[in-house]
């Protein structure tokens, strides 16, 4: 896979494509084909450092202190994902939703975690869950955003976090100690040092196993009366605590905040952080706010309801793998996060086995995901923000990460840059700020490999969009040599077959089809773009490609 060539044209390859427009054409997704979650292709991205679309909020906020490498702000904003999405960027990748970093207030302060100054770039040190970041943008760039990725079928998914608060620093206020804890730092060695403890020095844990009432922060209605908001904020809570009968402790006041991003722009799913440090029970409660202000949404909003989907929530358990199936072992308790509000968990351990063979590797996650997880899923990646251990950190089997990624069942997460091989080794950055440069946009007017790779990436996204069987259907293995298989998925009336064929020699080839497609039967390979009829149970190919995916006309 590494040396494949792509489509479109010689004349393409030859000059190179800027593929930041909607020039690539592929199958149209048909108007029947349902949005599947566990099929979804997710595009992860850092707001700070996708695409920089309004300089003048760069140094809005005054956090211009010297910073270690890539710790401080880079411009990056929710204006930038906007251009993008206008570009039709991420319709070409296939992508059906878009999970971002948090868009909440952080610190004003910085930190030093001995890499120099740190400021909360990143999104999940918060000090105001209430407002949207200056540098991020405005609340109103958030519903454009909605609202247009929602024109174009893409889903938002925000990032919630409940588990701790923003660092102290001169600039921002520890909450109150009612409010959150300082001490002691966890130390990981059972059930109780995971949860009743803070994750790191300088890292406030939000009291989340309480239920007495607190009073709001004063550091926050202060704020709130500088930004003349007081009133409707406390008239806001007061009706949520009237209605939910919740008591007025520290979670279920971040619980209100995060779902108003749900009734306000009609969001429709949340990343979870940090699940495992905190007793499951709030991931539970937290569903149910969010499903029943995604229904209040609904009923207000009845014109920008995408379909029947419910609220969708994955989390971050940090250390689960799908083979643990329903449980995650603290050593000392077993969990089941799924039985305690998340839909899909994430799937921390993918980027090891993406070392498997690909039958090995489908195989395995098919039986589980149509087995031990029915109705719930995991969410893979090659590489992330904060893992230093990816698939292929040096980038050396980019072609094969995204085939593997793409076509595994379960939920695919494209972590920004991915589809355009963005180093993930940066000189002089330490620990996972070499995981977070800025998307390399220049790289596509000078790199023929990269722009063959994001093609790549939009063919094979594409046929995933369009074919809930790549990430949800029933795997069946139809040729071992060549390798050939297909997958099938029903959902009431809507019956999804496909046949994909890997590791094929260059040109002329058969592929068997086994009983997905009759003779006779018109059927498309969605990654030449050449139609086949289907003959003696098989397909004869005449392609410059080591990969089909056949699809039915």
């Amino acid at each position: 896979m590494k040396n494949i060539l792509l489509t479109l044209s010689a004349s393409l390859l030859l000059f190179g494509c800027n593929c930041t427009k909607e020039t690539v054409k592929t199958q149209p997704t048909s108007t029947q084909t349902p949005f599947v979650w566990e099929s979804a292709n997710v595009y992860f991205l850092l707001i700070d450092r996708f695409q920089n679309g309004n300089p003048d909020n760069d140094k809005i906020i005054n956090r211009n202190k010297p910073t270690g490498v890539l710790r401080g702000f880079e411009g990056g904003d929710i204006r930038g994902v906007i251009q993008k999405l206008e570009e039709g960027y991420f319709t070409n990748l296939g992508i059906n939703a878009i999970w971002m970093t948090p868009v909440v207030e952080q610190i004003h302060g910085s930190v030093d975690e001995g890499t120099g100054n740190t400021y909360g770039f990143h999104g999940y040190w918060t000090k105001d869950w209430t407002a949207v970041d200056p540098s991020y943008g405005t609340k109103e760039d958030l519903k454009e955003l909605v609202e247009k990725a929602h024109a174009k079928g893409i889903r938002i998914m925000l990032d919630a976090v409940i588990n701790h608060t923003g660092p102290v620093t001169e600039l921002d206020p520890v909450y109150p100690s009612d409010w959150v804890r300082t001490s002691p730092k966890c130390t990981y060695q059972s059930y109780d040092t995971y949860i009743n403890c803070t994750l790191v020095e300088n890292l406030p844990d939000v009291k989340t196993e309480s239920n007495a009432n607190v009073a709001l922060p004063p550091m926050l209605a202060e704020k709130w009366k500088k930004e003349g908001r007081y009133d409707q904020e406390v008239a806001e809570l007061d009706a949520f605590f009237k209605k939910t009968g919740y008591p007025r402790a520290p979670k279920y006041y971040i619980m209100k905040w995060l779902s108003d991003y749900i009734t306000d722009y009609g969001i429709d799913g949340y990343r979870v952080d940090t699940a495992k440090h905190t007793t499951e029970d709030v991931w539970a409660d937290f569903k149910k706010v969010c499903d029943q202000a995604f229904g209040d949404f609904k009923k207000t909003n009845p014109s920008k309801v995408l379909d029947n989907n419910g609220f969708f929530t994955v989390g971050e358990v940090y250390g689960y793998n799908i083979g643990a199936k329903r449980q995650y072992d603290f050593g000392d308790k077993k969990v089941d996060y799924y039985a305690n509000g998340f839909t899909g968990l994430i799937n921390f351990d993918f980027r090891n086995e993406a070392k498997m063979n690909y039958e090995e590797l489908f195989s395995k996650y098919a039986n589980i995901l149509q087995n031990d997880l029915k109705g719930n899923t995991v969410m893979n990646y090659v590489t992330s923000h904060d893992d230093g251990y990816p698939f292929d950190k040096k980038r050396e089997k980019i072609f094969e990460a995204g085939t593997k990624l793409l076509l595994s069942p379960g939920i695919s997460q494209v972590y920004y840059g991915d589809e355009l091989a963005r180093s993930l080794e940066i000189e002089g950055a330490q620990g996972d700020a070499t995981l977070r440069s800025f998307m390399n946009w220049d790289d596509l007017k000078m790199d023929r490999i990269k722009n063959q790779l994001l093609m790549h990436y939009q063919l094979l996204g594409t046929f995933r969009k369009n074919h809930p069987a790549v990430g949800a259907g029933v795997h069946q293995l139809i040729s071992q040599s060549p390798y050939v298989f297909s997958r099938t998925y029903k959902q009431g009336s809507f019956n999804d077959q496909i046949v994909v064929g890997l590791d094929l020699p260059k040109g002329p080839k058969e592929i068997a089809v086994g009983t997905i497609f009759a003779n006779g039967a018109k059927v498309r390979d969605a990654y030449s773009n050449v139609s086949y009829v289907v003959e003696n149970g098989k397909v004869t190919l005449d392609t410059n490609f080591t990969l089909v995916l056949l699809e039915k006309l």
